[in-house]
């Protein structure tokens, strides 16, 4: 599913990790959201990552792939949250 408007909104926030920008568009290397191994995620699956930090993530430099998983959601989590407060900030 692509969603540009979406991913625009992702890549205006700072990097989930650091706080810096500018980011790139993570999207999760969970194969359990994947229909097939060589598909990729839903465009609503990414995380904002400055470009060290998606290195680190897709090369599992600090973690394992179970590891990566779990860290990956609570990421998703505040993605959300930031998303949240960005555009409640924007009402006012």
């Amino acid at each position: 599913m692509c969603s540009q408007k979406f991913l625009s909104e992702i890549k205006r926030l700072p990097c989930v990790i650091c706080g810096n920008s500018p980011v790139e568009v993570a999207q999760s290397n969970q194969v359990d959201l994947l229909k097939e191994s060589s598909a990729k995620a839903s465009d609503f699956f990414t995380i904002p990552l400055c470009r060290n930090h998606h290195i680190e993530y897709d090369q599992f430099q600090k973690m394992n792939r179970s590891q990566s998983v779990e860290w990956f959601n609570q990421m998703l989590e505040k993605t959300e949250l930031m998303l949240f407060l960005k555009n409640q900030a924007d009402v006012f």
